[in-house]
C-alpha cells in the first residue's frame, strides 16, 4: 500500500501547484507573482516527497504495526516539507495551503495539525518593513500615529499581518499592514475589502486600519466553553449565514478558514456573535448558477436522484455526477441515496472517505476541470466550513440541511415571484412557500420527537398523523 500512499502524496503536492497555477490564472492576481524558482520549489518538493513515500513504505508489510508508525512519520515529514513550501512561496501557496490544514475529515491529521499553522501564523514581516509601508503609505512614522502599537502581530497571513495598536484620541485599534513583497498582488483584493468600522483617513492600498474586535477563533472549542457560548448554536449560525450568502444572495465571503472567523459574546448583550475577518475574496453567483445551485441541494436532501442527477450535469458534472455529489455532501454515494438529512456522518464512513479519497483523485481532478470556476470557489468554502464543523464535532446534523433547504425554497419562491405580473401567480407562490416551510419546520419538530425518546405508540401516532413527514 505504498502506492496508495504515495499516490495521496503526490497530489496533495499537487493539488498545491494546480491551485496555484488556477490563482495564477484568476483575474484578481498579477501573473508577475509567479515566477521559475516558485514553480521550481514546488516540482522539487513533490519529487522529495514521492520518494520519501516510495522507499520509506516499500519493504514494511501493509497494515502492520511497524507499517503505521512508520506511515504517519512519512505522513508528518510530507507536512512539514510542504508547510515550508507554503511558507517559501508565499502569496497564494499560503492560501493553499491554509485550505488543506482545514481539511481534517479527508487527509491524515498529520498534515491537517502541522498546516493549521498557516491560518494565524505565516511568514511575517519585519517591524522595518512594517514601518517603511506606513511611512510611504500614510506620510507619517508609527509614533506619530499611535500612542501604543504592538511590535508582534496578532496574526500574519498570506497577504498581510496585523497589529494592535492605540490611536492618539485612544481608540484601540486592529492596523492590517499588506506585506511588501505580495503589493502587485494583494493591491487587486484589496479593492473587495469591505470591514465595519474602516478608518478611512488612515487606510490606503497597503495599510488598513480597523475597528479592534477581540475572539477566539471558531474551532476553538476549548475557548467556547470557557466562555460559555453554545457550539452548536455557533455551528447552526455559520451554517445559516453561509446558506443565506449562496443561495439566497449570491454573494458569498469564500475564505472562512478558522483565523478568518471569530466568536464571541457581545460586550452590550452577551449574546453569542460571528464575526467574519478579511474580505479580499469574495465570489458572486451568477444567477444560472445560484439556481441550479438551489435546485441541486433541494434534491440532495429530499433524496430526489432524478433531479440530483439533471442538475449536477447542469453544473458541468457530466457522467461524474455521483462523485459530484459525495464531493460536495461529504458523504458516501450509498448514504447519498438513502438521504443525506436521514442519518448524521458516522466513524465509519468517514473513515471509508479517508480511505477512498486518493483512489478517486484522478476523477476528482477531471471533474474539477469541467465544473465553472464559480464552483471551485464554492467548493473550497465547503470544505474550509466542513472542517470547522468537524473541529466542534457539529457536522452534517439534519438540521443543518434543513436550514438549507429553507434557504433554496425562500430563493426559488423569490425568483419565481421576480419573473411574474400576474398578482394571483405571487400569492399562490407566496402560499406555496409558506407551506414548504411550514412542512419543513414540522419535519424538524418530527426528528426532535424521535430524539426524546418517547414511548413507541407516540412516535407511531405522530407518524400516522403526519405520513409525508416521516
Amino acid at each position: 500500500m505504498a502506492r496508495k500512499a504515495f499516490k495521496l502524496a503526490s497530489w496533495t503536492s499537487m493539488a498545491l501547484a494546480a491551485s496555484g497555477i488556477y490563482l495564477y490564472s484568476n483575474k484578481y492576481l498579477d501573473p508577475n507573482d509567479f515566477g521559475a524558482v516558485r514553480v521550481g520549489r514546488a516540482v522539487a518538493t513533490t519529487a522529495v516527497i514521492s520518494y520519501d513515500y516510495l522507499t520509506s513504505l516499500r519493504s514494511v508489510p501493509y497494515g502492520s504495526e511497524e507499517y503505521l508508525k512508520l506511515r504517519s512519520k512519512v505522513h508528518l515529514r510530507s507536512a512539514r516539507r510542504l508547510c515550508e513550501l507554503c511558507c517559501a512561496n508565499r502569496g497564494t501557496f499560503i492560501k493553499v495551503g491554509q485550505h488543506l490544514g482545514s481539511l481534517d475529515y479527508l487527509l491524515p491529521e498529520e498534515y491537517t495539525s502541522t498546516l493549521k499553522v498557516l491560518h494565524s501564523q505565516a511568514p511575517q514581516s519585519s517591524m522595518q518593513e512594517v514601518r517603511q509601508v506606513i511611512r510611504e503609505d500614510l506620510g507619517k512614522e508609527i509614533h506619530d500615529l499611535f500612542t501604543s502599537f504592538d511590535d508582534t502581530p496578532l496574526g500574519a497571513a498570506s497577504l498581510a499581518q496585523v497589529h494592535k495598536a492605540v490611536l492618539r484620541d485612544g481608540r484601540t485599534v486592529a492596523v492590517k499592514v499588506q506585506h511588501p513583497k505580495v503589493q502587485a498582488q494583494s493591491s487587486k483584493d484589496m479593492l473587495l475589502m469591505e470591514v465595519p468600522r474602516i478608518y478611512w483617513e488612515l487606510s490606503t492600498k497597503r495599510v488598513l486600519l480597523m475597528e479592534f474586535v477581540d475572539g477566539g477563533q471558531v474551532n476553538d472549542r476549548d475557548y467556547m466553553e470557557r466562555n460559555k457560548i453554545d457550539v452548536n448554536e455557533i455551528s447552526r449560525h455559520l451554517g445559516k449565514m453561509y446558506s443565506e450568502m449562496i443561495f439566497v444572495n449570491g454573494f458569498v465571503h469564500c475564505d472562512p478558514h478558522p483565523g478568518n472567523v471569530l466568536v464571541r459574546k457581545h460586550p452590550g448583550t452577551g449574546k453569542a456573535e460571528i464575526i467574519l475577518l478579511d474580505h479580499g475574496l469574495y465570489q458572486v453567483l451568477t444567477e444560472e448558477f445560484r439556481l441550479d445551485y438551489c435546485h441541486l441541494w433541494q434534491s440532495l436532501i429530499w433524496t430526489d436522484m432524478k433531479q440530483v442527477q439533471e442538475y449536477s450535469q447542469r453544473l458541468g458534472a457530466g457522467n461524474l455526477y455521483p462523485l459530484f455529489a459525495c464531493m460536495l455532501t461529504a458523504r458516501s454515494w450509498d448514504s447519498v441515496n438513502r438521504g443525506i438529512s436521514q442519518a448524521p456522518v458516522t466513524e465509519t464512513e468517514d473513515t471509508e472517505i479517508r480511505n477512498n479519497a486518493a483512489n478517486y483523485l484522478p476523477q476528482i481532478s477531471q471533474l474539477l476541470n469541467h465544473v465553472p470556476r464559480q464552483m471551485l470557489l464554492i467548493f473550497k468554502t465547503n470544505d474550509l466550513l466542513r472542517g470547522i464543523e468537524a473541529a466542534l464535532g457539529t457536522r452534517a446534523s439534519a438540521s443543518s440541511f434543513l436550514n438549507m433547504s429553507r434557504c433554496c425554497i425562500r430563493a426559488l419562491a423569490e425568483h419565481e415571484k421576480k419573473n411574474t405580473c400576474s398578482f394571483l401567480r405571487r400569492t399562490q407562490i407566496s402560499c406555496c412557500e409558506a407551506f414548504s416551510l411550514w412542512q419543513i419546520s414540522l419535519h424538524e419538530l418530527m426528528l426532535r420527537v424521535k430524539g426524546l425518546r418517547l414511548p413507541s405508540w407516540a412516535v407511531a401516532l405522530l407518524c400516522w398523523l403526519f405520513p409525508a413527514l416521516h
